[in-house]
């Protein structure tokens, strides 16, 4: 009966039943701590486990054994205890079989999820026979801390590959890449794609999905869209994922035609779709479609916008100029507009040089960030171009008393396996010379009438002296 619960989620009914048992067993007891940790009761089966080695109401010794070890380990990961993870690891040395692969496997998860992979690869180290979880679970430790040098060396040992392991190798190099924590993370991905290709796991939806987003956010749009192009069947992550990259880079126009595309192969899109919908509106100005695709959103699927979606809309309107209705979209909001959304909604203030909003918003901004300074250098920056100088000069005072100070922008590239980060007014590089003379020769460039700019063709033979 204590299953039949656990099965249908009724865990009040099944510790119910449980205490009606004068003497539980050890039966009885495993199916109740299983019970709990299925339905993520977690105190609650390690104060039963507690009980049990206890056992003041039984007149037999009761020890826990290989089915109960599994459950308790997990509960301990499930709370993140790392303490009393290594006591229950103590009593599995005490009470528990010499070796079992359960236990193990659940030892060596517990220690992934406490991060610490030290001792979960002494775990893996100590099991005499290994399955595809063991290996899994110590590649999906390294993969979530971003160690994706020692996941690789562990995904190359392994004998059996699963789509498991595929996928959890490029989903780490998808964590790893947008903060570039980890040198050759690209390299990384694009050996993945050609190993999976030669193994026949590009059929595998959720595989080319995590390369896809791979791709994408590494700016290699090219080679996700011909690998979008080759799925044989694609599902709403995938199309969600391939019109999200098109719009964060600089394809807003084809991203909106791949949600038409989309609509026409009857493939229902979620939440994220219409982020990356509203996302592509916003960097091609298409201000009307986006009002459009935003009640087309709750009107047709059914789909209350989040406030991520209220925040692509507000800079929607914002970047075309629209500020009052991007204003009472936010007054409209049914959850609190939090910085970012008043944040867009002062940086296009900025744009159109509009005060009057920018005071509303900079109001709403002084008590969510009383201390980012870019806030109050950009309504400096209003006051400075309508000649407010007054103003400018009692923004700049304001800055100085709190000792505010503006973070610098920065951005990192990859260069043979090397990531480089570049600060804004950092000169220290040992090549910062030759590449602020590359950029003065590019802006003169830039500057110059087109028809003084001298094409030179690369054949070097075309060239007349």
């Amino acid at each position: 009966m204590v299953d039949v619960c656990d099965y249908s989620g009724n865990v009040v009914y099944a510790s119910l039943l449980f205490k009606q048992v004068l003497e539980p067993n050890v039966f009885l007891f495993n199916a109740m701590i299983r019970a709990y940790t299925h339905n993520h009761v977690y105190d609650s089966a390690i104060a039963l486990y507690k009980k049990m080695m206890r056992h003041p109401e039984s007149e037999t010794l009761i020890f826990p054994d290989k089915f109960t070890f599994p459950f308790v380990i997990k509960c301990c990961a499930g709370l993140g205890c790392e303490d009393l993870g290594r006591q229950i690891h103590g009593q599995v040395w005490k009470f528990g079989p010499g070796s079992h692969l359960l236990i193990e496997n659940a030892l060596m998860d517990f220690y992934s999820k406490c991060d610490n992979l030290r001792d979960a690869h002494k775990v893996f180290e100590e099991i005499t026979e290994r399955d595809v979880i063991s290996w899994n679970s110590l590649l999906s430790g390294y993969v979530r801390l971003g160690q994706m040098r020692k996941a690789r060396k562990v995904f190359e040992e392994m004998t059996d590959k699963t789509i498991v392991s595929w996928t959890a190798m490029v989903s780490g190099v998808v964590a790893v890449l947008p903060a570039c924590l980890q040198l050759g993370a690209l390299e990384v991905g694009k050996w993945i794609h050609r190993y999976s290709d030669k193994k026949r796991l590009l059929q595998s939806v959720s595989v080319c999905n995590a390369l896809i987003e791979m791709y994408v956010k590494c700016g290699c749009i090219d080679q996700a869209w011909q690998l979008f192009d080759q799925m044989s069947g694609r599902d709403v992550i995938s199309w969600s994922t391939m019109i999200a990259g098109l719009a964060n880079n600089g394809k807003a126009c084809e991203a909106v035609k791949l949600f038409q595309d989309m609509q026409r192969a009857k493939i229902a899109p979620n939440v994220i779709t219409f982020l990356g919908l509203l996302s592509a509106c916003s960097h091609a100005g298409l201000w009307k479609e986006g009002l459009r695709y935003f009640d087309f959103m709750r009107e047709e699927y059914k789909i209350e916008p989040g406030i991520e979606h209220y925040g692509c809309l507000v800079d929607l309107l914002g970047h075309a100029g629209h500020l009052d209705q991007a204003l009472d979209k936010i007054q409209q909001m049914p959850m609190t507009p939090d910085s970012k959304i008043w944040g867009s909604l002062l940086s296009s203030c900025r744009t159109f040089c509009n005060l009057e909003i920018a005071l509303i918003a900079m109001e709403q901004l002084q008590e969510l960030e009383p201390d980012d300074a870019g806030n109050y250098v950009l309504l400096s920056n209003i006051y400075a171009d309508l000649g407010k100088w007054e103003d400018v000069s009692r923004m700049r005072k304001l800055i100085r008393s709190k000792s505010m100070k503006k973070t610098p922008g920065c951005s990192l590239i990859e260069v043979n396996n090397l990531v480089l980060e570049f600060v804004s007014g950092d000169d220290t590089k040992p090549f910062a010379k030759d590449i602020f003379s590359m950029l003065q020769l590019l802006v003169s460039h830039q500057s110059m009438p087109s028809e003084s700019i001298e094409i030179v063709p690369e054949d070097c033979s075309q060239i007349r002296c």
